[in-house]
């Protein structure tokens, strides 16, 4: 294949891929962490450490399935390449729901940030019809190409950087300024065991979307290589930065303060940067973050659902493309069905929708880590995955960590998954009966 046709085809590089990576799990969410995690004050740190540890493993397991596998579909076609077309549809089918449910709670976010910036866009007809137009502008954007659609990732990837940047630097300036007197004191007594595993839960949100660059394999340049680069450059930089940028603001605002705040950031920025239009500022930018990281989301929306269509697991009108290969009828499918739930979830408060929907994106996504790690030791035993000598070891992890976070959720997230796994079965009987027809 010529170079200009590989670029066409697969317009995403590595700068594209890894600002999917990494715009899609920075989203709205980290600008309130601070607040959820600020009683649990220096176990909030170690809970940061555990929890980039266990994504970087999982981020290894899925580097290796995209050398090994690297096809489009990401979890779907790994765990159907290690267990067949029923493990593979079960695992799409749960996965493929989180995302458009992921993305009500993504555009919901960025509506409520938007809110404080304009109050009137916070009442409850307004609120709807603005996530309903914001969600379908973001498809029509992916509709239109993936090169735009990577390069609308890769921009406002940039942008919603510089805030969590700024406040480090603004940390650090104090820090060199007048030492450590403005850091929390470290208690031994206060670090526990169970206040540990309550941050590793509540900063599980922010790393999800780590495996976003294996979705669309297909419209990677050389995915052996740049998908598993993204993955793990992606997971290292998010997880950094997170590290950094909540514990500043946990350690060095008062507990109470933070606890309280519906705007943590903003608080830290007026206390240590005397700016008092910093609750605006922040506002914007989480607004910026939230979009961002629903663009690529919307992306992966489209993408998961046509390769299973191409593979005859799914209705085949959806793996119909446009004339530049974007899968047309899968973004409009799915937009579809994504505009229904925030319609239907329109009454509630934008809080009480918002936390609804994470514990169910939260728990699909954690059985769908575990699912693809029991796949990549599949065929590692059956020799289809090569890797290093560590990477058994690795497996552990990343196998540790998705069940330890399982049981962390708690069962009320456990029992959606399970649900909407065993949902999918007559959907999985139905195609497979219309495909035994046609071939007949």
């Amino acid at each position: 294949m010529e170079l200009g046709q590989e670029k066409q085809q697969r317009p995403m590089g590595l700068w594209m891929a890894l600002a999917l990576v990494m715009g899609s799990m920075i989203g709205s969410g980290v600008f309130l962490l601070p607040a959820s995690l600020a009683p649990l004050g220096w176990n909030s740190v170690f809970g940061w450490l555990i929890t980039v540890a266990g994504a970087l493993c999982i981020a290894a397991v899925f580097a290796q399935l995209s050398r090994a596998v690297p096809k489009a579909g990401g979890p779907y076609a790994y765990t159907r390449a290690a267990f067949g077309d029923g493990a593979g549809f079960a695992i799409a089918w749960a996965y493929w729901i989180s995302m458009w449910v992921g993305n009500a709670a993504i555009a919901t976010g960025a509506v409520s940030a938007l809110s404080k910036i304009f109050p009137a866009v916070g009442e409850t007809g307004t609120s709807a019809a603005i996530t309903v137009a914001i969600v379908w502008f973001f498809t029509l954007i992916n509709i239109m190409g993936t090169r735009l659609a990577g390069q609308v990732q890769l921009v406002w990837t940039i942008i919603k950087l510089l805030p969590l940047v700024a406040v480090i630097g603004l940390a650090a300036w104090v820090l060199a300024d007048s030492g450590v007197a403005n850091i929390r004191p470290f208690v031994a007594s206060e670090i526990s065991l169970s206040a540990i595993s309550t941050a590793t839960i509540l900063t599980l949100w922010a790393m999800l979307g780590l495996e976003t660059a294996t979705v669309p394999a297909d419209k990677v340049t050389d995915p052996e290589r740049t998908i598993a680069r993204a993955t793990l450059l992606g997971t290292g930089g998010a997880g950094l930065l997170y590290i950094f940028v909540c514990s500043a603001v946990v350690l060095m605002l008062p507990a109470a303060l933070t606890a309280a705040s519906p705007a943590p950031f903003a608080d830290f920025v007026e206390t240590y940067g005397g700016n008092s239009n910093a609750g605006l500022v922040i506002a914007a930018f989480a607004a910026i973050s939230a979009l961002g990281a629903l663009n690529g989301w919307v992306l992966c929306q489209a993408e998961l659902p046509a390769a299973m269509a191409r593979d005859g697991l799914f209705p085949a009108f959806l793996a119909k493309a446009a004339p530049n290969g974007t899968p047309r009828n899968a973004h409009l499918f799915t937009t579809t069905l994504l505009t229904v739930v925030i319609l239907m979830n329109s009454s509630r408060s934008m809080q009480s929708m918002f936390e609804f929907l994470i514990i169910l994106t939260t728990s699909i996504v954690l059985v769908m880590y575990l699912g693809s790690t029991a796949a990549a030791f599949w065929l590692w035993r059956k020799g289809e995955l090569k890797a290093g000598a560590t990477f058994p070891l690795i497996m552990a992890l990343a196998a540790i960590y998705a069940i330890w976070t399982i049981y962390g959720a708690g069962l009320e997230p456990l029992a959606w998954g399970l649900v909407l796994l065993i949902a999918g079965i007559p959907i999985f009987a139905l195609v497979r009966l219309s495909k035994q027809r046609a071939n007949a």
